[in-house]
């Protein structure tokens, strides 16, 4: 159970849309909101809030993912774009006398390779390897495992729309004996709608599957978000309602909360 739990937080660990361009309008910022393979450095902060959690519904989470994106785009055709997912976690009773828990979980590091320009008909895509790196800092914390595994997106830009789907499978390939061996694929197809104001609409699914474990994790997440500036720095606020339309037999069931801070770092 200690396993599962964790792996909820590992495999479905939000993919946060971050801008692509460096300067412009606040509307232009906003529609590259939707482009996870950013060229710009970004430092989004999310913080998430689950319920209904453990065989007895009665658990909560506290997530707050920080999220920094570096991209490296050279002079090349091409752009290495670095992604980290560092959640900081705080639960209680997500099962029977777990009692609380606060610290670090499992950091997420994704690489993506991507071409600059996008193709002949429009599409941005990105692909590289995506690696699980056991920090946690306690047993319910942690899947205790190393893992290793592909990561992509591709995405299209038409008017105020974007349309996309990004992904990742991770496996286990080495730590702790006596933990359960990790194999999950995450989803997260995504729709966003931009407004001349530069205010988004967005809705996307964050979808995991437990390949262990043999378990659906689907919340739908409906959000809006503004690019704004705030003295000189340019930044991205947003809010979320989340439904998770399946879940795990001990993950978080019913409404969840997130809200989104993103620091922008023009060139």
């Amino acid at each position: 159970m200690q396993t599962r739990q964790v792996m909820i937080g590992l495999a479905s660990a939000p993919l946060s849309l971050t801008p692509a361009m460096a300067q412009g309008s606040s509307e232009d910022l906003a529609k590259q909101l939707a482009n996870p393979i950013s060229s710009l450095i970004s430092f989004p902060i999310q913080a998430n809030y689950d319920r209904n959690i453990g065989p007895l519904d009665e658990g909560e989470r506290w997530t707050t993912n920080i999220q920094p994106v570096v991209p490296n785009t050279g002079s090349g055709k091409w752009s290495l774009i670095s992604r980290t997912i560092i959640p900081v976690i705080h639960q209680r009773d997500i099962y029977p006398g777990a009692g609380v828990q606060t610290g670090i979980g499992d950091v997420v590091q994704s690489i993506f390779l991507s071409p600059r320009e996008p193709g002949p008909s429009g599409l941005i895509w990105g692909m590289g390897p995506v690696f699980l790196v056991p920090t946690g800092t306690g047993d319910l914390l942690s899947a205790e495992k190393w893992g290793i595994g592909p990561t992509a997106v591709v995405l299209k830009q038409a008017g105020p729309w974007t349309l996309g789907t990004l992904g990742n499978h991770i496996w286990s390939v080495a730590g702790d004996d006596d933990r359960a061996s990790v194999s999950a694929t995450f989803v997260q197809p995504f729709v966003s709608y931009t407004t001349p104001s530069g205010l988004t609409f967005t809705v996307n699914s964050e979808t995991t599957y437990d390949w262990k474990g043999d378990e659906w994790n689907v919340p739908v997440n409906f959000g809006v978000s503004k690019v704004v500036k705030v003295g000189g720095q340019m930044m991205s606020i947003g809010a979320n309602g989340r439904y998770y339309v399946e879940s795990t037999q001990s993950g978080p069931e019913g409404w969840g909360l997130r809200a989104q801070l993103t620091l922008l770092f023009p060139k």
